[in-house]
């Protein structure tokens, strides 16, 4: 493919990857499979995409303002979840070998499935616990340590990590699927924006790719704040769901 129409495919991708990312997450298994199709070593294109991502993630939660008005307590405590996670997962990429964690993926999404289908019956389960604090959730350090752990997983990774974002913060947060979707658009974008700093220092992205997902992403990111809000929560959770079964088969045969 000439260097034109490969950049019109990385840009498709991107822009692809940021309205998916702002919706529900999952947009790395667009532009990965891409930035591979294109030649492009895996780690070279994990630490690109990841990269690229950022400007798109952070585009989605600025389209999620307006649902995340008055979480701000609730951000910065699950921030720095993100942001630790964000880091020890980077530096597995960079130090493990590529099979070691890939192993626990499919177990993770599906976990998250399930977490996603059961969403309603744990909220009315967990209803009478989240008055004490609702800044911080049903059972806080549980929270706080499943989304450190995607953190981890999503500074290795990050396909799925919106869909494990929601599963466990639409478990255990007393609000509504919008919100959660804005708190989750946060959370991503601060996982992939330190593991994007680290991956600049120590790895060798490919800045031409980077460049064009970074631009595409953010509007996608813009598109995915428009059509994510228009989705009624069953909807919502449906999506969760498909990205999350084409996500588990991905890894699982391809």
């Amino acid at each position: 493919m000439t260097g034109i129409g490969a950049a019109i495919l990385v840009g498709v991708a991107g822009l692809a990857a940021g309205t998916m990312n702002t919706v529900v997450g999952s947009g790395t298994l667009i532009t990965f499979p891409v930035l591979l199709s294109l030649g492009v070593p895996p780690v070279t294109a994990n630490v690109s995409n990841t990269i690229g991502l950022v400007p798109g993630s952070f585009s989605g939660a600025y389209g999620y303002r307006r649902e995340l008005a008055g979480q701000r307590d609730r951000l910065v405590r699950l921030g720095l979840a993100s942001l630790s996670g964000g880091v020890v997962g980077a530096l597995l990429l960079l130090v493990l070998p590529a099979g070691v964690f890939r192993a626990v993926v499919p177990v993770l999404i599906v976990l998250a499935l399930v977490l996603v289908v059961a969403q309603p019956r744990l909220s009315r389960r967990f209803v009478g616990t989240a008055a004490d604090n609702p800044s911080h959730g049903r059972h806080p350090v549980l929270l706080w340590s499943l989304v450190l752990l995607t953190g981890v997983y999503g500074g290795y990774f990050g396909a799925a990590q919106g869909v494990l974002l929601v599963a466990a913060l639409g478990a255990l947060l007393d609000t509504n699927m919008q919100r959660v979707n804005g708190v989750k658009n946060v959370l991503a974008g601060l996982v992939n924006g330190v593991a994007g700093v680290l991956f600049s220092i120590l790895a060798h992205p490919n800045w031409v790719y980077v460049g064009i997902i970074a631009v595409t992403s953010a509007l996608g990111g813009q598109l995915g704040a428009v059509v994510g809000r228009r989705l009624s929560p069953l909807v919502l959770r449906g999506v969760i769901v498909v990205v999350g079964v084409a996500a588990l088969v991905k890894f699982l045969f391809f």
